[in-house]
C-alpha cells in the first residue's frame, strides 16, 4: 500500500480559499502515485489561528468537503482531508441557528464518497484555544479499506493511549492522525508517534503542518512508523509530500509472533472481577 502525507504549509498571507485550490491540486497530482493520502489537521485556518475558528467553520458538506470529494475523485485515491472547522446544526434544526463547532476530520473513499467522519475528543489548550471554542468528540471511529481497517485520531489525541487501544478493539491496524504539532515539543511528536505503533502493534501515519499558526512555528516532521516502533519514512521541517509504500499485512504478522495484546488484563471489558 502506498500512502503520501501532504504536510501543508499554513501562512497567513495564503487566503483559505487559495490554499484550498491549492491543496486540491496537490491531491490530485497523487493520482498513480498512491492509494491513501493524508493531509493534516485544521489546514484550512491554521491549529493555532483561534480568532479564525468561528469565521471560517463551515457545515460538514461545506466547500472543504466538495473541493476534496472531488480531488478524491479525479485522482482516484482514498482521502483523509485532514480536519475543518465544522459548524454543527443547532439543536432545533433551525436552517438559521448554528450549533456547536468541532474539529472535524473528512475521509473520502476513491470515488468521492464520504466514508468516515471523526470529531476530535482531546482538544488542546488547557481551559483557552481549542478547548473553550470547540466541543469535544464523542465516537471513536474506523474505517476498512481494501488493505487495512484504519482508525482515526487528531494531534492532542496521540497523547491519550487509551483512545488507541480503544481503536485496536475495534479492529484498527493501522492509524493515521492528522496534526498541528508545535516545533518546540517536536520531540514529543516522533516519540509518541513510535509508542502509539509499538504499544498497539499498529502502522502509524502521522501527517502534520508546516509554517507558522498565529505565530506558533510548525514542527512538520510527518512521520511513517511500522509495528515495531521503526520509523519507515520522516518528512522536514517544510512543506514537502511524504510517500512511503508499507505492507498492512505485517500488523497480523507481528502480533502473532509477538502476541503481547492478548496479555492484555487491565481496561478490558467486562472488568476483571
Amino acid at each position: 500500500m502506498r500512502a503520501s502525507l501532504i504536510q501543508i504549509a499554513v501562512e497567513e498571507s495564503e487566503s483559505v480559499e487559495s490554499r484550498r485550490v491549492r491543496v486540491a491540486a496537490l491531491v490530485r497530482e497523487q493520482a498513480g502515485a498512491a492509494d491513501l493520502v493524508v493531509l493534516p489537521e485544521l489546514w484550512t485556518t491554521g491549529a493555532f489561528s483561534y480568532e479564525q475558528f468561528g469565521s471560517e467553520a463551515e457545515p460538514l458538506e461545506g466547500p472543504t468537503y466538495e473541493a476534496m470529494a472531488k480531488a478524491a475523485s479525479d485522482a482516484g485515491v482514498w482521502l483523509h482531508a485532514g480536519s475543518i472547522p465544522e459548524q454543527a446544526p443547532s439543536d432545533s434544526g433551525s436552517a438559521a441557528g448554528q450549533g456547536p463547532l468541532y474539529n472535524t476530520s473528512l475521509v473520502f473513499s476513491p470515488s468521492g464518497e464520504l466514508v468516515a467522519s471523526y470529531r476530535k475528543i482531546h482538544r488542546f489548550g488547557f481551559d483557552k484555544g481549542e478547548a473553550v471554542l470547540m466541543s469535544a468528540g464523542q465516537d471513536l471511529v474506523t474505517a476498512r479499506l481494501p488493505e487495512t481497517t484504519v482508525g482515526f485520531a487528531t494531534c492532542y489525541d496521540l497523547r491519550f493511549p487509551e483512545l488507541f487501544r480503544g481503536l485496536v478493539d475495534a479492529g484498527a491496524e493501522t492509524f493515521v492522525i492528522p496534526a498541528g504539532w508545535p516545533e518546540r515539543r517536536r520531540a514529543h511528536w516522533t516519540l509518541l508517534a513510535q509508542a502509539r505503533a509499538v504499544e498497539n502493534q499498529a502502522f502509524v501515519l502521522a501527517c502534520g503542518t508546516a509554517g507558522t499558526h498565529a505565530g506558533v512555528p510548525q514542527a512538520g516532521h510527518s512521520v511513517v512508523v511500522d509495528p515495531w516502533g521503526e520509523v519507515l519514512a520522516e518528512a522536514g521541517s517544510g512543506e514537502e509530500i511524504l510517500t512511503v509504500e508499507f505492507d498492512p499485512s505485517r500488523v497480523a504478522t507481528t502480533r502473532e509472533q509477538f502476541p503481547a495484546l492478548k496479555d492484555r488484563v487491565l481496561g478490558l471489558h467486562p472488568p476483571l472481577r
